[in-house]
């Protein structure tokens, strides 16, 4: 067995990410308030701490997936055994996995550095079945020697890892990458509704792209979703809202004018009012052939 390591928020993604971790011979602790999400993880001889404090007093290395902003902000400064930030060892090291805000990593990376505690901001990119496989891309800034010790057990989760520097560079990047992922759906949804407008069918609009020169690993992974126009979710509308608020968000600090971006958050939010909320975002499409053609965009 290896140190005993804390994982915070074992959902869709970090329930098979820790899942990896145990089945190398971790031992790993969990807090996630949901029973359902702890469960798979217990039976296989995970501990359960109640509250991020108590994790911290038993872990040396803590990783989070969490949904939000908020949800860190609680995590590392809220009040009580709610909060880790008093029960950190020094030493210690907090990999934090999640698509979060630079401003708010910022914040959580000075209060660290004052604790001697290592923070690798970590996000990931991939899909739920690449966190089972363990081959995820983990985009990584922060603490060097904590990246350097740390990376045997990245190496279980991901099948890429890229060291971006020692501040918030893999937050940005993050940034960048779903900014490309959240507009290609919407590209892709006014692209197939002016095909379907001329006669042709979306399967058949799909086969044809996905042997073309814009072809992609995204738009192949969604090929059959859109053929069969069964939109369960893999990663939300409303999620995608999330992210591309935090993208916006991260161009004004920065003073970058995102007006694709902005156009693309408004079509998420009007998607998301007209039923689409938990559909998978590139249900785009679904909502442009039909409420947004009919209203939104008319």
């Amino acid at each position: 067995m290896k140190s005993r390591y804390g994982w915070i928020g074992v959902g869709k993604m970090g329930n098979p990410m820790a899942t990896r971790l145990m089945e190398a011979g971790y031992a790993v602790t969990v807090c996630d308030p949901l029973a359902e999400n702890r469960a798979s993880l217990v039976a296989r001889g995970a501990g359960i701490a109640l509250t991020a404090g108590a994790l911290a007093e038993q872990c040396q290395v803590i990783f989070a997936t969490i949904p939000n902003d908020d949800v860190l902000r609680a995590l590392v400064f809220g009040g009580g055994a709610q909060g880790f930030l008093h029960s950190l060892r020094p030493g210690s090291i907090f990999v934090e996995m999640s698509t979060v805000s630079p401003q708010l990593s910022q914040e959580v990376a000075v209060e660290l550095a004052a604790r001697g505690v290592g923070y690798l901001r970590c996000p990931v990119s991939g899909s739920t079945a690449l966190a089972r496989s363990g081959k995820l891309t983990v985009l990584a800034s922060g603490d060097a020697a904590s990246w350097a010790s740390m990376g045997e057990t990245l190496d279980l989760l991901c099948s890429r890892k890229f060291f971006l520097g020692a501040g918030e560079e893999a937050r940005y990047m993050k940034l960048v990458l779903n900014t490309l992922v959240g507009a290609t759906s919407a590209i892709l949804g006014e692209a197939l509704t002016l095909g379907e407008a001329g006669g042709l069918r979306a399967a058949d609009m799909m086969q044809v792209i996905s042997e073309s020169a814009v072809a992609s690993p995204l738009i192949s992974y969604k090929k059959e979703m859109i053929e069969m126009m069964d939109f369960s979710p893999a990663f939300s509308v409303t999620q995608m809202m999330k992210d591309f608020t935090l993208i916006t968000d991260a161009g004004r600090a920065k003073q970058i004018p995102m007006f694709a971006a902005n156009m693309i958050l408004q079509q998420y939010i009007s998607a998301a009012n007209a039923g689409y909320a938990q559909q998978d975002f590139f249900a785009l499409f679904d909502w442009m052939r039909t409420a947004g053609v009919e209203g939104d965009l008319a």
